[in-house]
């Protein structure tokens, strides 16, 4: 099995809904939820990384390690560098990015990212994505679009 790590990021400043990760899903916050689904897909380690001290100490009280980052950031893939850097981690590691609102998030799909990274390391990141076949999802910006080229390669 790759060796892989994956890094949530958790910030409690949403503009949208302050306070996201550690709102309630049966009974547990978000970002537990979100943690306990990447603990199911193999990785070595789990880090949620957060700007705010009730999210970090939730994912302790749950049994996941946080590390707090500056509340700076202007995304996620920031805040995940940061805890990468705090961890002094080579530069080869491979990292699994889980957004922390996707509580729903198949394990095997995270397991598939990094076997995917570990088995073609000319890549630097990837990313999963499915096709869209309806008109509204294509014009929802809310739904993150990829554009691949016929090798699956992002444009």
């Amino acid at each position: 099995m790759t060796d892989f790590h994956v890094v949530i990021p958790a910030r409690h400043a949403s503009t949208r809904l302050p306070g996201k990760p550690l709102l309630p899903i049966a009974g547990k916050p978000m970002v537990v939820r979100v943690a306990e689904q990447a603990a199911q897909s193999g990785a070595q380690q789990i880090w949620i990384a957060t700007d705010h001290h009730a999210i970090a100490n939730v994912v302790h009280e749950h049994g996941f390690k946080a590390c707090l980052t500056r509340d700076t950031h202007a995304s996620g893939t920031d805040r995940i560098t940061e805890v990468a850097q705090q961890h002094d981690w080579p530069d080869d590691t491979i990292v699994v990015n889980v957004q922390g609102d996707e509580p729903l998030m198949p394990p095997g799909l995270i397991r598939a990212v990094a076997e995917h990274l570990h088995n073609h390391p000319e890549c630097a990141i990837a990313t999963a994505c499915h096709a869209l076949h309806d008109e509204a999802s294509l014009r929802n910006p809310n739904i993150v679009k990829a554009v691949l080229d016929k090798n699956g390669n992002a444009l």
